[in-house]
């Protein structure tokens, strides 16, 4: 019976276009909506991804990078003082309105204050040196390339943040914000446009299996006022989770997929079962000659089963295409191992739910239609 699937498909394979395109574009939509998702949501935890710091200290509670209060200065004091420790630097983070030279109205900016010089650890998996230390001139700052319309400026023009003058002497990709712009200064220039103390430290361990050992170590002691220590990994999850589960976003993500499943499964299934429907005779045929119904039911599974990875090959394919041009576009996408082998299943659970409702037109597979 699987051979009879797999011949009957491919010798009638016309038959089968419809049930093949609405699977495929369900996928589409499943990879594509997923990708979306991680590129956005992962935005709220560049700041973390993009830092080679293997452990922050911020106020304690804090869900989000975005979400940061001062803390007290001696924390990097008590940083500096764990011998697993060789390097501590602060950073600023400073809410702002953003205006640019072509008349455009004010812009909400998240402006991060780093360590300008060549060793500086934030920002550094993505901001080359050459241009680390371009943030030394005063009040210069970095944007992404593609934030540049939304800002009203060019590389090399004057803006304003909080009515107080910025020039921007770089662009570069991968800074893009989720809720707001994000801009790149030193500390020296954070502190000019608002001196509301270190918001962050960020430390380098020598030994990376020791990171939580020393986390361990130096969180509650209460000589340095209110702080906490979080590995990177563990605070760039709490950041993309706070987005993702707190502020609702998670729901709506779930809802879509939903409803992309619900209709690739109804559009898919109705494909199939006029398939089904239109080769009656043909059923009631192998039933006449002995062949059970689990056995057709077996057939029509296999069917589905069939058009779910000719249709995960094309959406794969399609989607893969529309993903590199949306990264080319500077589109916020990302995609893992993980959420695209869950996509796959998902596609699967599609094809095999499309096939359990094509399984109705089976109830015409009657030999009596034979004399008919």
């Amino acid at each position: 019976m699987v051979a009879l699937a797999r011949k009957t498909l491919f010798r009638e394979w016309s038959r089968f276009i419809p049930a093949i395109l609405a699977i495929g574009f369900a996928g589409i939509l499943l990879v594509v909506q997923a990708a979306l998702v991680l590129g956005i949501f992962g935005s709220a935890a560049i700041y973390v991804n993009a830092t080679s710091a293997e452990i922050w200290a911020g106020y304690p509670g804090t869900q989000s990078v975005s979400l940061g209060r001062p803390i007290h200065r001696d924390v990097e004091m008590l940083l500096r003082s764990d011998p697993e420790i060789t390097a501590a630097e602060p950073v600023l983070w400073v809410d702002g309105d953003w205006r640019g030279t072509k008349g455009q109205g004010g812009v909400s900016v998240y402006v991060t204050g780093v360590n300008a010089e060549p060793d500086g650890m934030m920002f550094d998996q993505i901001l080359p040196v050459n241009l680390r230390m371009r943030l030394l001139e005063p009040n210069a700052v970095i944007v992404d390339r593609a934030d540049l319309d939304s800002l009203g400026v060019n590389v090399g023009d004057n803006a304003w943040i909080e009515g107080k003058p910025v020039h921007v002497v770089a662009t570069i990709s991968g800074l893009r914000a989720l809720g707001g712009v994000n801009v790149i200064a030193s500390t020296q220039t954070a502190k000019a446009l608002n001196d509301s103390g270190i918001t962050y430290f960020v430390a380098h361990v020598r030994d990376p299996e020791q990171i939580n050992a020393v986390i361990t170590r130096l969180n509650g002691q209460t000589t340095f006022g209110p702080y906490e220590l979080w590995s990177a990994k563990d605070f760039a999850w709490s950041s993309q989770r706070y987005w993702l589960m707190d502020t609702g976003a998670g729901a709506a993500v779930l809802f879509l997929a939903g409803i992309v499943f619900l209709v690739g499964a109804v559009i898919a299934s109705q494909a199939l079962t006029a398939v089904v429907i239109s080769s009656s005779r043909e059923y009631a045929t192998l039933n006449a000659l002995g062949a059970g119904m689990n056995a057709l039911r077996r057939v029509v599974l296999t069917q589905a089963a069939w058009i779910g990875g000719i249709g995960i090959i094309i959406g794969g394919i399609i989607s893969s295409g529309l993903l590199i041009a949306a990264a080319q576009s500077d589109v916020p996408v990302a995609m893992t191992p993980l959420i695209a082998c869950i996509c796959i299943g998902l596609v699967f659970g599609l094809a095999f739910v499309s096939g359990l409702i094509a399984m109705s037109g089976l109830l015409r597979a009657d030999p009596a239609i034979l004399m008919r």
